[in-house]
């Protein structure tokens, strides 16, 4: 095996290293067809089978009831957030919004141009150091939807109950979906780029429940309009053939390995190897996320001063763990153990957390 660094990128994510020697074993000629998958016609026969197992494996791992349609659309869930609104808000309607942090306002932001739109809790009060219980929210009458972001990469928190408060609900789960259960009968839409916890950058991964479309509350650009993306089984301009190969890879390593609820438990075995070690340091290390709100994909914490810092990511780096730093937008450090980081990484940093820090208090 080759030298493999400890990969804690935000996005894109490490990938299993037994998927991507299978990818690079059949990268020049696929199936021998004497020509690489991405370099084949998206109507293809081998193409559509790939992406059809693709799309059986998205049913069957997040068991997505038959009501609702799974595509597979260009542009990540940054485009989603105007997909979202342009899809399903009326200009007369009005959609809630959690404000957890960086994403969900970028959410907010896009929303507004095609509806009304609140703020149903507002996470900005207390510094987004947690998300609320559903009884903290706080819906209007005559809302469409509450649009929710289950895990806010940069800011390190994470939904940890799944608000019940009588509107459907839109998720962007970019990273932490595959890493826990869905439950469908509260939503209408969930989506999430691939790049987080599942493939390679390029697409968004998007369920819908497909009564949901059965009105469209405007005229639509085409390419915009889930129903087209539905009609066509996601084929309606050449997809991110791609992207979707290799996350179709990703999910067959997902299913091998125990599926959805494993790797639930392993995350929070793996979360919970650095949050000891931050609770553990008395102070050296402070992690500003409350209780159960801690983000079991992106743990952020920091170190008393920026020297320090600058020392911690210099000698980790050393060590083989790297894209370490945090946000722009927030600083500190950030480890993200998406479903695809070992447990020995987790281990691993955690081990050179404790020794850097007695090294240095």
């Amino acid at each position: 095996m080759p030298k493999r660094v400890y990969n804690f990128s935000p996005g894109p994510c490490t990938l299993p290293y037994e998927v991507l020697v299978e990818t690079q074993s059949e990268l020049v000629n696929y199936k021998d067809s004497g020509m690489s998958l991405v370099e084949s016609s998206h109507r293809g026969r081998n193409y559509d089978a790939v992406h059809n197992e693709t799309v059986g494996l998205v049913r069957e791992l997040l068991e997505v009831p038959d009501e609702f349609a799974i595509l597979f659309i260009q542009g990540g869930a940054t485009l989603q957030f105007a997909m979202t609104a342009l899809n399903l808000l009326a200009p007369t309607e009005k959609a809630g919004f959690l404000r957890s942090g960086h994403w969900a306002n970028l959410a907010m932001k896009d929303a507004r141009m095609y509806g009304n739109q609140y703020v149903a809790w507002n996470g900005a009060e207390e510094n987004y150091f947690r998300l609320p219980s559903s009884d903290e929210v706080q819906v209007q009458p005559d809302t469409r939807y509450l649009h929710v972001t289950t895990n806010e990469t940069i800011g390190g928190v994470r939904l940890y109950e799944w608000p019940d408060v009588g509107v459907p609900l839109v998720c962007d789960m970019s990273s932490d979906y595959f890493s826990r259960s869905i439950p469908w009968d509260l939503i209408d839409v969930a989506y999430g780029g691939a790049q987080k916890n599942l493939g390679p950058s390029g697409v968004a991964l998007v369920i819908v429940r497909k009564s949901a479309l059965d009105a469209s509350p405007r005229e639509l650009p085409t390419y915009l309009d889930y129903r087209v993306h539905l009609k066509s089984n996601s084929l309606f301009n050449t997809p991110a053939i791609f992207p979707i190969y290799v996350s179709g890879k990703v999910l067959k390593h997902y299913k091998r390995n125990g599926g959805v609820e494993e790797y639930r438990k392993v995350s929070i075995t793996k979360s919970g190897h650095l949050y000891r070690a931050i609770d553990r340091s008395a102070g050296f290390y402070d992690c500003p996320i409350q209780g159960e709100s801690r983000s079991r994909m992106n743990v952020v914490f920091r170190v008393p001063t920026d020297e320090l810092q600058a020392k911690f990511l210099a000698e980790a780096e050393q060590e083989g763990f790297v894209n370490l730093k945090g946000h722009r937008s927030v600083g500190g450090m950030r480890a993200s153990i998406y479903n695809s980081m070992p447990m020995e990484g987790a281990v691993q940093l955690a081990d050179f957390m404790d020794h850097f820090r007695s090294s240095n208090s």
